[in-house]
């Protein structure tokens, strides 16, 4: 110490090593451990114990490596037994001070994620500190050396904060709409606000667009805030009224809440496709063998088997003889499938322009389409009309893609596209996850540009393939032993991120893992709240928002 003193004294330059630790807070020291299992660091003394938490974000200091990890575990030790069986009084305050300097201490587990070398490259971490590497409270700049700055690169979005940090996380927007994505917890962790937070990330960086699914109708205008009695937050629409569309299926919902949709939503039968009703199965209690009756209609009748189908009342017997089908299969067929006829949003006889196409134009143009459901938020509403679309929807980025490939022409590449879908493992499943286009698209990693954004409670209830290829995880709290072992299939050394898992606060507090991070790290979210829309969208003038509609429209 007299050493520095002195250099301090006679103002000559610190060591590097010693001007890096002034400004840091030092937690303890690595006592032992190994790659795979993690380090141990002692806590010093002077450190609170209960200022400590697991998924906390520290960083060891080595010698030619700086160590970025997770606090996964704390545990209590004392240097002898015996001293366990004599602990001090609340009166003898003397003995319990000096028992705490040397005979007692915490023990925590660390989990090193990521390692920095002296060129602050970033790359995975292969080895580990020496003994006694110091471990020290991770600093503004280590995180923003880590996880990026959005005030640097639009590339970045800020999504939260470490704990007990104030530094913001960004994800990498880039690298976020490569693969498709998953927001998981269970109900009521605030699965939606994060949802929409990082919706609109991706709408104020136009690095994709967007197509949501809206199931409650709580993207769109407006949504209440949980806990928070009757306070309401912006949606999306709101906050980027020139850049976002809403197409409703029940318009007179949308209206009653004080909003206009900008299109009503007619589908026709001719737009349903058998390969839309196989996902219907567990919702219509559908056999096998009826679907394999609606195959037969769909090759005699084509696009209009649906409509057929559902003239034949008294008639199935012929009908089904005329195909080449079981008469009771058919039958089965025709009374499942005649509730489809109570959905107002369904009509025989629609116009020559196609909702579907008017989605897809403004899709290519950069607009953001949200479809409210309203009060027709039954499940077999929401599959049946997210299968339907988002099939059409893919065949054309299909097209699309195939043009580009063929001109190499930069005009002709499609915008990245991502469908945002709740309660995806009805979509997901082991069984529907092979006969869906959700699926497809799951499987063919932004193949043709289009990606998925899948919002689910259940994550075991998802295709363990399926899963296992979502490239960026945000995780809020899952109680479930199976879901906390589903949204960690594909990681390496699950075990010590299911600790954290496990402790996560029930609001504002996730786990955030994956392609779009350079390593894990627990947050508390970022407030969706009036500093945010300000952040993200700047208020406009009135006159300026009209001009711009009539140069999009």
């Amino acid at each position: 110490m007299q050493y520095y003193d002195a250099l301090t004294h006679y103002n000559l330059p610190l060591p590097l090593k010693k001007r890096t630790h002034m400004n840091r807070k030092k937690l303890g020291h690595i006592l032992s451990g190994s790659l795979v299992e993690g380090l141990v660091m002692r806590l010093d003394a002077a450190s609170s114990l209960e200022g400590i938490k697991t998924g906390k974000f520290v960083c060891i200091e080595g010698e030619a490596y700086k160590f970025f990890s997770l606090i996964t575990d704390l545990e209590l030790q004392v240097t002898h037994p015996d001293i366990l069986l004599f602990p001090p009084t609340q009166q003898e305050q003397l003995l319990t001070d000096v028992i705490k300097k040397r005979d007692t201490y915490a023990k925590i587990t660390l989990k090193p994620m990521l390692m920095l070398d002296k060129h602050k490259h970033r790359m995975p971490v292969k080895t580990i500190p020496a003994h006694f590497a110091a471990v020290f409270e991770a600093t503004a700049q280590d995180v923003a050396e880590i996880f990026g700055d959005e005030a640097q690169d639009i590339k970045y979005f800020n999504v939260g904060v470490p704990l007990d940090m104030t530094t913001p996380v960004c994800i990498n927007l880039d690298s976020f709409i490569e693969r498709s994505n998953g927001i998981f917890g269970k109900t009521g962790t605030g699965k939606t606000f994060i949802t929409r937070l990082i919706l609109a990330g991706l709408i104020k960086s136009q690095k994709a667009v967007n197509l949501i699914f809206d199931m409650h109708s709580e993207y769109g205008f407006q949504a209440r805030q949980e806990g928070n009695g009757a306070a309401f937050v912006k949606g999306l629409k709101t906050l980027f009224p020139s850049k976002v569309v809403i197409f409703s299926l029940d318009p007179d919902s949308t209206r009653r809440r004080g909003c206009s949709p900008d299109f009503e939503v007619i589908l026709s039968f001719q737009d349903i496709r058998v390969d839309d009703v196989m996902p219907l199965q567990d919702e219509l209690n559908l056999h096998p063998t009826a679907l394999e009756a609606a195959y037969l209609i769909a090759s005699k009748y084509k696009q209009n088997w649906l409509s057929e189908l559902l003239q034949q009342e008294g008639t199935i017997k012929e009908f089904a003889e005329s195909v080449g089908a079981h008469a009771e299969s058919v039958g089965a067929l025709y009374r499942k499938l005649k509730r489809l006829e109570k959905f107002p949003f369904l009509q025989k006889n629609v116009g020559a322009t196609s909702v579907i196409d008017r989605m897809i134009e403004y899709l290519d143009r950069g607009i953001h389409v949200i479809l409210e459901f309203g009060n027709q938020t039954s499940m077999l509403c929401y599959l049946l009309v997210a299968n339907i679309m988002s099939r059409r929807i893919h065949e054309a980025y299909v097209a699309k893609t195939e043009v580009f490939l063929a001109s190499q022409n930069r005009s002709d590449q499609p915008r990245h596209l991502m469908i945002t879908i709740e309660e995806a493992h009805k979509f997901l499943n082991p069984t529907a996850a092979k006969q869906t286009i959700f699926g497809i698209i799951a499987r063919e990693m932004r193949k043709y540009y289009v990606s998925l954004l899948v919002v689910d409670q259940r994550p075991s209830g998802i295709d363990e393939e399926i899963i296992s290829q979502i490239g960026t995880k945000i995780v809020a709290q899952l109680n479930d032993e199976k879901d906390i072992q589903a949204v960690l299939t594909g990681v390496s050394n699950p075990s010590a991120l299911r600790t954290i898992l496990a402790t996560l606060d029930s609001k504002k507090q996730a786990l955030v893992l994956g392609h779009a991070v350079p390593m894990p790290v627990v947050i508390k979210t970022r407030e969706y709240d009036e500093i945010f829309y300000n952040e993200i969208a700047p208020k406009m003038p009135a006159k300026d928002v009209t001009k711009l509609i009539d140069e999009l429209f």
